[in-house]
């Protein structure tokens, strides 16, 4: 089936279904279904936009209230995660996952899904060490801090999903897994963003929780978005099974929705021609959500994952045989996603704007039909009784039995706390990201005459690209599947693994700093608390 792969969307829907129309009509081909990688900006009204983490001048409606309201139709099924520019109110309303709108579909913190037979998965946010450990305990209306807290991926969803043990498809992740930038043409990317050299020689760029999904999960496909640049890579992985033929992953990130950029890819992904084409749940996830619902945290404490050190009764929260049964019996064996999608907020009318509404905490109907059926815990329930104060000492309980809880314990992640790091933060780049690099990108989507989409590879070392992720500049569609083995050998040969690879160290200068060459970049210090970005 075809799949339209689209890197951060904000808001910019309408241009978006305009291009993969144009697409169609032009090539004659119909696109099963959309990916989105975060930064889709499901804003509904003003009170959205307050939730939003940029700065004033970037809060704009855009039209996804428009297919909110139905006076607009997603033309084909889109399923997204959230980036770190999202109506986080919104988003948080659907924990597990649910309708945005008619026919848009957002996973949740986490989430895996199927569609014809393909399975899905994806995780919401950015990695940042400092909120890691914490529990989802953010809520409207939020503050300075917790509008950026709030999309800060949690160590629990990646538990949660390092309990799968069936092969992944196709796996999404709004930021980069960390040292994926060393399996693809590194000289070209560190040309069209110089200033990611630092951190990609230090290895700091990027997420290492999606980095650690991605040795797990070693899926088909992983797609990515962020950094607002096109860039593919093969990684070859290594197997521990005499007899077994190593995995690969086909990466792929693009840029952000504009004319004349990276934007969008088509694949040609196998299905099961069998399979339902409803969007589908996925058992598995399904029985891991119900193992793992009383490890559920909605306060800020820092909160360790079960693990086999000795400490924990149990640490393994896969599915079992009786759960999948179990689950299967529950649903009937129909898996499929009911279209249940309602409106619980107002939607913004042009003519009557209201620029002083307030954002609320709000309980969504999806959220609580899903939680009775599977008899789950409602995320935004749980911390509303947590603000009531209807819930007392639970989790300090907890605590006290868990020995190995300390807020003050440090991450397992490292996290680079050089000058250079936080005045260059890849991981929370803004809208304005770009200085001078609309020329450099060779590819045009913009949807009008004069522009007509070119979907193009712009890589001069296209031996990491897999014939199934380039496009040839005559056809906008991929190339056939071919043998991994065949896409990579080159590649193998040529470059040590990443385990053997000696980095570069930050060099010092007399006075025993880290040497740094001054950037010129319009969003230094974009994480710092005295940004004009504060929401």
């Amino acid at each position: 089936m075809k799949v339209a792969v689209a890197g951060c969307c904000h808001g910019e829907l309408d241009k978006l279904y305009e291009t993969l129309e144009l697409l169609q009509r032009r090539h004659n081909v119909r696109i099963d279904l959309l990916l989105c990688c975060g930064d889709f900006q499901a804003v509904r009204n003003e009170a959205d936009l307050r939730c939003m983490a940029v700065s004033a001048k970037y809060r704009h409606m855009q039209t996804f209230y428009r297919y909110y309201s139905g006076d607009k139709m997603a033309p084909v099924l889109t399923i997204f995660i959230g980036g770190n520019h999202e109506a986080s109110n919104h988003l948080q309303e659907l924990p597990y996952g649910g309708w945005v709108a008619p026919n848009i579909y957002y996973l949740g913190y986490a989430g895996v899904v199927k569609y014809r037979g393909v399975r899905i998965g994806g995780i919401s946010g950015i990695f940042k060490s400092h909120d890691y450990k914490k529990g989802h305990f953010e809520c409207p209306p939020y503050n300075q801090q917790t509008v950026r807290s709030a999309y800060h991926v949690r160590n629990i969803e990646v538990f949660k999903l390092k309990q799968l043990k069936d092969p992944m498809d196709i796996f999404m992740s709004h930021d980069w897994p960390r040292s994926i930038y060393h399996y693809g043409n590194k000289k070209q990317l560190l040309k069209m963003k110089s200033f990611f050299r630092q951190e990609v020689e230090n290895n700091t760029l990027g997420s290492p929780a999606a980095s650690e999904l991605l040795q797990h999960f070693q899926p088909t496909y992983w797609f990515s978005a962020h950094l607002h640049v096109k860039f593919a890579a093969l990684m070859q992985h290594q197997t521990n099974t005499e007899g077994q033929l190593p995995k690969a992953t086909k990466f792929l990130a693009l840029d952000k929705c504009l004319p004349h950029r990276d934007f969008l890819q088509v694949i040609d992904i196998d299905h099961d021609p069998n399979a339902s084409d409803s969007l589908e749940y996925d058992i598995e996830w399904l029985a891991v959500l119900k193992a793992t619902n009383n490890l559920i945290n909605v306060t800020s404490n820092a909160w360790n994952m079960p693990e086999n050190n000795g400490l924990h009764a149990k640490w393994d929260y896969s599915a079992t045989e009786g759960a999948l049964k179990e689950i299967l019996e529950e649903l009937s064996h129909n898996l499929k996603i009911p279209c249940n999608f309602s409106v619980t907020a107002a939607c913004y009318d042009p003519n009557k704007p209201q620029k002083n509404m307030e954002p609320v905490h709000i309980i969504n109907p999806q959220t609580t039909e899903f939680c009775a059926q599977f008899g789950l815990t409602d995320i935004n329930d749980r911390i509303q009784q947590v603000k009531e104060g209807s819930v007392r000492g639970e989790y300090e309980e907890e605590e006290e039995m868990d020995s190995t809880e300390s807020a003050e314990e440090p991450s397992e992640y490292y996290t680079d706390n050089s000058g250079l790091s936080l005045s260059i933060n890849p991981d929370e780049i803004m809208l304005d990201e770009e200085g001078g690099d609309e020329d450099q990108s060779t590819c045009s989507v913009d949807p009008s005459p004069d522009h007509p989409p070119d979907f193009s590879a712009s890589f001069s070392d296209t031996r990491i690209m897999p014939d199934s992720m380039m496009v040839s500049s005559d056809d906008a569609m991929d190339s056939t599947n071919e043998d991994l083995e065949k896409s990579g050998v080159s590649e193998q040969t040529e470059e040590k693994s990443l385990n053997e690879r000696a980095l570069k160290r930050i060099g010092k200068n007399e006075n025993g700093n880290s040497a740094m060459k001054k950037i010129k970049r319009r969003n230094q210090a974009i994480y710092a608390t005295e940004d004009e970005d504060k929401v």
